[in-house]
């Protein structure tokens, strides 16, 4: 696009602004990287994911090979009624439920959004920013998980009859060798760090849904410990990766000159508030 082009946010046709802004809501996400302090911020979170995956890694040879087939054993019988209550609360942490909300969330938001003026307008899509990193913060730990399933194809508790930690069948595209790692615990623990991000006092109340969910799927022995580490770990650094993606545009995040990654207490990016007051200039 051209340079002196212009796009009149504040025009008088909706679609006009409705498409000048989702736009702008998906080119903000795909822009160069512009923070002076990424670099610091990328080494910290390297540090963080490697300390990180070598206390969960290490946490999750020694589930699979001294607990797991243990920890199975002693859960109820699968499929038990008095378990329905488990059955319903496991599925707040199925990805396609939380993905199809967040999704709606931002439909919502850009739906609504062109028809604001203001301060109003900046403050919804403010909101949209963060409801964009919510989404892809589970989105894209959710898809690298699908892979590792598909690629690992180790068989859930109990599929070839008895409790057998290592029956493995690579790359069997069967939903029974889709066990390592746990996409519940993958989309719970993506989903409670990134809102823990956003909102950092909300940190205890996330973690404890995290490790609820994390719960029902030993309970309904639909996997094994390791493997609800396994989906923790891909959940909680899928999740930085995409903080990290965003703090370096500047989009909901600021990095301190430690290069540690905080929540912006402001409503929206700059290049937002440039669209509240009437125009954008690409």
């Amino acid at each position: 696009m051209a340079g002196k082009a212009v796009v009149v946010v504040d025009s008088k046709s909706y679609f006009a602004r409705f498409m000048a802004l989702s736009w702008l809501s998906l080119a903000q996400l795909v822009r160069s990287p512009s923070h002076s302090r990424r670099a610091e911020a990328a080494r910290r979170a390297a540090r963080h994911v490697l300390w990180l995956t070598a206390g969960l890694g290490a946490a999750i040879v020694v589930l699979m090979y001294a607990i797991d087939a243990w920890e199975i054993g002693q859960m109820p019988k699968r499929g038990a009624p008095s378990l329905w209550w488990v059955r319903i609360l496991t599925d707040f942490g199925k990805d396609e439920y939380v993905l199809a909300v967040l999704a709606g969330l931002l439909i919502a938001v850009a739906i609504i959004s062109p028809a604001l003026r203001g301060i109003q307008r900046s403050l919804l899509l403010g909101l949209g920013t963060r409801l964009q990193f919510l989404f892809l913060a589970v989105a894209v730990p959710a898809l690298v998980t699908e892979v590792l399933k598909y690629s690992i194809g180790r068989g859930r508790p109990f599929v070839g009859g008895e409790a057998n930690a290592f029956h493995f069948s690579h790359f069997a595209g069967n939903s029974a060798y889709y066990s390592f790692p746990s996409g519940h615990a993958t989309t719970a623990f993506a989903l409670a760090f990134a809102v823990s991000a956003l909102w950092p006092k909300a940190r205890v109340v996330m973690a404890v849904y995290a490790l609820i969910i994390a719960a029902t799927r030993l309970v309904l022995v639909a996997h094994h410990p390791s493997d609800v580490v396994a989906g923790a770990l891909v959940g909680i650094i899928g999740a930085m990766f995409v903080r990290y993606w965003f703090a370096a545009r500047r989009l909901g995040f600021a990095i301190q000159s430690d290069g540690s990654i905080v929540s912006l207490v402001g409503p929206s990016s700059e290049r937002l508030k440039r669209v509240a007051r009437g125009a954008f200039a690409p």
